[in-house]
C-alpha cells in the first residue's frame, strides 16, 4: 500500500501546490493534463488516493503520475500527496466559516489590502491572457458580420451572466444596432419566438449549463435565427445548441467565486464584438453616438466657472 511519508522532501511552498498546478496547466502534456484536471476537480480525493487510484481516476498510468510530480518539483507522489493534504486541510478549516465559499482559499480575513489586490490582478490578468490566446477570431468575425446585417439582435443571460449580457446589448444599442437584452426566461422566450433567419441571438453563460439560457437560445434557433454562445465550457449543452461558440477563459480559481472571476474575460469578448461591429458600421455608429450625445447634452452639469471666471 502506498503510505504517506512526512520525511519526503517537498517543493518550495511559496506558492500553493494547487495554484502551481493551475498556472502551469499550459505546459503539461495531454496525459499529465488529465492528472492535473483530476487533482483540481477533487484535491481531497487526490490526497487520499494511492498512485494506482489516481492513475485509474485520471485514465493515465503510474508513470505519468510520477512525471507529473517531478514536473511540479516533487521527488515523488508521496510528497505531492502531503502537499495537497496540507493545503486542503487549511482550506477545510476556512470553509467551516463560509469564507472559502464566498471569498476563497488564498485570501484570508487578515490579509492586507496590497496583498489582496496583487492576488486579484494576478489571476484576473492570467484569465484575460488565456482568453486572448484561445479565442477563435474567425468565429468572432463570423458573428460580427452577421450582426452587422441583422434585422435585430437578442442577447440572453441569467444571474451573474446577465451583467455581461447587459453590457453587450448596451454596446450595440449605443452604436445604433437594434438589440434587446433578456434576463427573464418568459420574456426571452416570447422575444425569441419572433425572431427569424435575418436575426441573431447571443446567449451568455459561464457554465453553459443554465437551463433557462439553453431554452432561450434553442427557441431562437428553432425560428431560424443565427445562435451564438459565449461560454467558458466547450463541452456544455449551450455550446451544443449554438451555431457558433465563443469561448472565454475557464482558468480555475480557488480564492473567490468562479462566476465572479470569469466575468472579466467574458466582458473582454463582449467588448471585442461590439467594437468590431461599430468599426464595420462606422458611418451609422458615428451618427448614432452623435445623436445620443446631442439628446442628453441638456442634462449634463454646467462646468464650474467660479475659479478663474471673470
Amino acid at each position: 500500500m502506498d503510505h504517506i511519508r512526512t520525511d519526503v522532501p517537498s517543493a518550495p511552498a511559496e506558492v500553493s501546490v494547487l495554484e502551481r498546478i493551475r498556472h502551469g496547466a499550459g505546459d503539461l502534456s495531454e496525459a499529465m493534463s488529465k492528472v492535473a484536471d483530476q487533482v483540481l476537480v477533487d484535491p481531497e480525493a487526490a490526497a487520499r488516493a494511492t498512485i494506482m487510484d489516481l492513475a485509474e481516476l485520471s485514465g493515465t498510468s503510474p508513470g505519468t503520475i510520477t512525471r507529473f510530480c517531478r514536473h511540479l518539483g516533487y521527488d515523488g507522489y508521496a510528497a505531492l500527496r502531503v502537499a495537497i493534504a496540507t493545503e486542503t486541510g487549511r482550506a477545510s478549516a476556512r470553509t467551516e466559516t463560509g469564507w472559502n465559499v464566498n471569498i476563497g482559499q488564498e485570501i484570508a480575513p487578515g490579509d492586507p489590502l496590497d496583498q489582496v489586490l496583487k492576488q486579484l490582478i494576478t489571476v484576473d490578468a492570467a484569465r484575460l491572457r488565456d482568453t486572448v490566446d484561445t479565442l477563435d477570431l474567425v468565429a468572432v468575425e463570423q458573428v460580427v458580420n452577421r450582426i452587422c446585417e441583422a434585422r435585430r439582435v437578442d442577447v440572453y443571460g441569467v444571474g451573474s451572466s446577465a451583467t455581461v449580457a447587459r453590457e453587450l446589448q448596451m454596446g450595440f444599442y449605443r452604436t445604433g444596432v437594434a438589440a434587446w437584452v433578456w434576463t427573464e426566461v418568459h420574456d426571452a422566450l416570447a422575444s425569441a419566438a419572433l425572431l427569424g433567419e435575418h436575426d441573431v441571438a447571443l446567449a451568455v453563460s459561464h457554465s453553459g449549463t443554465t437551463t433557462e439560457t439553453i431554452e432561450m437560445l434553442s427557441e431562437a434557433g428553432s425560428r431560424g435565427a443565427m445562435t451564438v454562445a459565449l461560454t467558458a465550457c466547450p463541452e456544455a449543452t449551450l455550446a451544443d445548441v449554438a451555431d457558433v461558440c465563443l469561448f472565454s477563459a475557464a482558468r480555475r480559481t480557488s480564492y473567490r467565486a468562479d462566476l465572479l472571476a470569469s466575468r472579466y474575460s467574458a466582458l473582454l469578448v463582449a467588448d471585442l464584438i461590439h467594437i468590431a461591429v461599430a468599426q464595420r458600421r462606422f458611418p451609422e455608429a458615428s451618427q448614432a453616438l452623435e445623436s445620443r450625445a446631442r439628446a442628453v447634452v441638456g442634462h449634463r452639469p454646467t462646468p464650474n466657472l467660479r475659479n478663474g471666471a471673470s
